[in-house]
């Protein structure tokens, strides 16, 4: 009779620490997931918006005083988007898509928008969803932005025509997002792209933030990390397992530029070698010098606009 009390208590004991586990597990995956992908102020990243002593300071005010053209689009699931046209100065079939990271909106991107445009391409400057001016509640770490990126393409074809060539080029999560979409089969203007600080993989990406940022050991972040993709799938309507970078680009037959700081501990520098590994089409990389998360432009600014100017001329012509 004890025995039989003692194995009920066990068990009772046994199931109480269990279902208070998986209390604590729910409850900090639905933290990390609304720190992960929820629309709102993230404080460990900036504006993105540059002050006068940053060395990109002038190209930043150099596309403020370009005329824009505010276009609209109505994503695949229903969210609305906004981007920002600039003409070039003198009329061109070539286009340059610019996409932003996480946290931030097409502000941060602005230099990036300017080198283009000064580089005689019109632009295409995105608010991401969950973004500045555009609709969304939740961040897509680049599979969702890639859909959206791929009708913008659309739309530029659209407007401007059956001739028109495109370079699509995104930072970071943008950069992930630029790759991604060149697995989706985006359309035949599609010339080239260029990739900047991008990873290989959200799984990837959010297991390194798991160790960087909490200093969580990766018997713990492995397990967390699938409680959150869970809520991903849920509420984003995306598995984090849909969001390997490597898969789009094997599948890629056209050309990419991969730039990345040499010193970057925000995306790990290592993760160009695999993305570079995995691309299928024509490629070149650049590691910058001393240069950290999405600071290889800031820190050689003459050397980026060439390299990116000279591998672009090879597939994108007046």
């Amino acid at each position: 009779m004890q025995k039989k009390s003692h194995l009920r208590r066990l068990l009772i004991g046994t199931a109480v620490v269990g279902a208070s586990l998986a209390i604590v597990v729910a409850g900090a995956g639905a933290y990390f997931f609304h720190v992960a992908e929820v629309r709102a102020k993230k404080n460990f990243i900036g504006s993105g918006v540059l002050s006068k002593n940053d060395p990109l300071y002038p190209q930043q005010q150099a596309y403020q005083q370009y005329q824009h053209q505010e276009w609209q689009l109505t994503a695949h699931d229903g969210t609305k988007l906004v981007g920002y046209y600039t003409p070039a100065t003198v009329k061109t079939t070539k286009t340059a898509l610019v996409i932003h990271g996480f946290g931030v909106d097409h502000r941060a991107m602005a230099p990036y928008a300017a080198m283009f445009h000064q580089q005689g391409y019109n632009v295409l400057l995105l608010d991401n969803r969950a973004a500045g001016k555009s609709g969304g509640h939740y961040i897509g770490f680049g599979y969702l932005e890639a859909q959206d990126a791929k009708q913008w393409t659309q739309k530029i074809v659209a407007v401007q025509g059956q001739q028109t060539q495109i370079v699509v080029m995104g930072a970071s999560l943008g950069g992930a997002t630029t790759m991604m979409l060149s697995g989706m089969q985006p359309p035949k203007q599609v010339k080239a792209y260029v990739e900047d600080a991008g990873y290989a993989s959200i799984h990837a990406e959010l297991m390194y933030q798991a160790e960087q940022m909490y200093g969580l050991p990766k018997w713990i972040a492995k397990p967390l990390l699938a409680v959150v993709s869970g809520y991903s799938k849920l509420f984003a309507g995306y598995a984090y397992s849909q969001g390997n970078v490597t898969q789009y680009l094997a599948k890629n037959t056209r050309p990419m530029f991969f730039i990345h700081g040499a010193n970057d501990t925000f995306v790990p520098t290592r993760f160009i070698n695999d993305n570079y590994q995995a691309q299928k089409g024509p490629k070149a990389k650049m590691i910058v010098k001393k240069a950290q998360h999405v600071q290889s432009y800031a820190t050689d600014i003459k050397m980026y606009e060439q390299r990116v100017a000279n591998f672009l001329a090879q597939y994108v012509h007046d």
